[in-house]
């Protein structure tokens, strides 16, 4: 899943050589959740679609409703962030996630899926406060010459949310198998009861815990104390590649520009696949599995990201970053076409690859695109954030072309957007002043 990072030579902390172990820890905790929560959309998608018989346009609201918040609330949430602080940030983050959790035992109790699409709404705002709040926290908890490997850390245990997620949501959510309206009609009334209170708890559980456990942390995060810290504007570099003084704004180097637009269609190819992987799997000619089993196989997408960012932290220490989000674009390409074209185990394997050679490519994109961009390089951070709204776009797209020519030929999509993060990484990442 994205996941923001900031600079620390954008950050001063006054640490005082203070141990900061134990807030590095719970810190952590952040990304996990996040990852967590925003992965278990993959699970919700698919009970949702049976339960309120949606087709795959309309299911894909659920990602809409969920992304468009990193649109609509990162820059608002930056300015709040500014006025109270970070660590309060980070409270009143986990509190309105918690909050957003909470409104699913109402929304399914009423079986509203308005209200499940408000519901997510909200706790994606939460998300995108965290993400806004956290960040900058990973980059100062310790010496400034450590941070890389610090947010290596944290975007790891941010893969491992969305790995444990997918096995969690299929265990309770995608447990109550979901009627159709021809057997609801054979049922007795308090048979069709009991379903109705069994489909609402396999979402109300989950979300009461994830809301519980969003309010723990917010309480230890209001008691701990943690640096503070204070914005300062980020000096030309010495002819390394900076030259902010062509321009007044961020919008004037291109390769940010079109850094952005990488990060918007990675995050809509990702989000888009992950989607659409539980109902994928149970066509007959790919897998034909339940859904509560092929979600437990959706980690593997997940989960490959996890392996893949642990490799590729070590493999773009001897190969050219960019090179390696090239190289890495046209195999997942790839592998997204040999899916289209093959059926059962070729076609479920090869989908499920192209999480490993997703790892590295929001993180790469990101630094690529704010390379050289000197006292702008915040400005740029906001512009990168809020292209995280392909999330919202993207899969809604594929949804459309899912409901028209089929899921499996949907896919094309997610072949558009790796190819055009292969672009970026053999062309568009140079950084070259847009006139």
């Amino acid at each position: 899943m994205a996941s923001t990072t900031t600079s620390s030579t954008n950050i001063k902390a006054n640490n005082n050589g203070q141990n900061y172990t134990f807030a590095l820890t719970v810190l952590t905790s952040l990304f996990f959740m996040w990852g967590f929560i925003t992965c278990l959309n993959d699970i919700l998608i698919p009970h949702l679609k049976a339960v309120f018989t949606l087709n795959y346009t309309q299911v894909m609201m659920i990602q809409f409703s969920f992304f468009t918040a990193y649109a609509i609330v990162s820059l608002p949430s930056g300015m709040l962030v500014e006025k109270i602080g970070y660590k309060n940030g980070i409270v009143i983050g986990l509190i309105t996630t918690g909050i957003g959790s909470l409104l699913f035992y109402p929304a399914a109790a009423y079986q509203s899926y308005i209200m499940f699409l408000g519901a997510l709404f909200i706790l994606a705002s939460g998300i995108t406060l965290l993400q806004v709040a956290a960040n900058p926290y990973v980059a100062i908890l310790g010496k400034p010459e450590t941070a890389s490997s610090r947010l290596n850390l944290t975007q790891a245990f941010n893969s491992l949310g969305t790995t444990i997620a997918p096995l969690f949501g299929s265990m309770l959510i995608l447990s109550v198998a979901v009627k159709t309206a021809e057997e609801l009609k054979s049922m007795t009334p308090d048979e069709v009861t009991a379903y109705k209170l069994a489909e609402a708890s396999a979402v109300q559980t989950p979300y009461l815990l994830i809301a519980a456990v969003l309010f723990v942390i917010a309480a230890v995060f209001a008691i701990i104390k943690l640096p503070k810290i204070e914005a300062s504007e980020v000096a030309s570099s010495d002819g390394n590649g900076s030259f902010d003084h062509h321009h007044d704004s961020a919008w004037g180097y291109r390769h940010l520009v079109l850094g952005a637009v990488a990060i918007f269609v990675y995050v809509g190819g990702e989000v888009s696949i992950g989607s659409f992987l539980v109902n994928y799997f149970g066509q007959p000619n790919i897998a034909g599995l339940k859904e509560a089993e092929a979600g437990k196989l959706v980690s593997f997408y997940w989960g490959g990201a996890m392996v893949g960012r642990f490799l590729g932290s070590y493999l773009q220490t001897i190969i050219k970053p960019n090179k390696y989000l090239a190289f890495n674009a046209f195999v997942a390409a790839s592998l997204v076409v040999v899916s289209m074209l093959t059926n059962g185990q070729v076609a479920m394997w090869s989908i499920l690859a192209v999480g490993f050679f997703n790892s590295i490519m929001f993180p790469t994109i990101f630094t690529l695109a704010i390379n050289g961009l000197g006292k702008h390089t915040g400005q740029g951070s906001g512009i990168l954030c809020t292209a995280i709204v392909g999330g919202a776009l993207i899969p809604v797209l594929q949804g459309y072309f899912a409901d028209n020519i089929g899921i499996q030929h949907a896919f094309f999509i997610p072949v558009l957007c790796y190819m055009y993060i292969a672009y970026y990484g053999l062309k568009g990442y140079k950084p070259t002043f847009a006139q």
